[in-house]
């Protein structure tokens, strides 16, 4: 299989190096996509929530929680406890909206 030609256009260097900081906000960035709140790469308006997935995406932060419990700096214990924070209160208010 051959990469489509705008990959090999992008090189891959441009990209800033991946931190455990960059990969919460990437996770908690597609959960507001699910969320309904957040445009999706290439869209124009947000799509209709998918509840499922967003909790799915919640999930995947709170094992990450679970898993670097005791492994994180400080810095990076708070940003994934501020994330998982709004995250869960913004799913439950979806999911309230959802309901009425």
């Amino acid at each position: 299989m051959t990469d489509p030609p705008e990959a090999a256009e992008a090189p891959l260097a441009s990209l800033p190096p991946m931190t455990f900081g960059a990969f919460v906000l990437m996770l908690s960035a597609s959960a507001r996509v699910y969320l309904g709140e957040a445009l999706a790469p290439g869209a124009e308006k947000p799509a209709e929530p998918d509840l499922e997935l967003a909790h799915q995406t919640i999930d995947i932060l709170e094992m990450l929680e679970g898993k670097t419990q005791g492994n994180l700096d400080s810095e990076e214990e708070q940003l994934l406890h501020s994330v998982l924070h709004d995250l869960r209160l913004r799913f439950v208010d979806a999911r309230d909206k959802k309901k009425s």
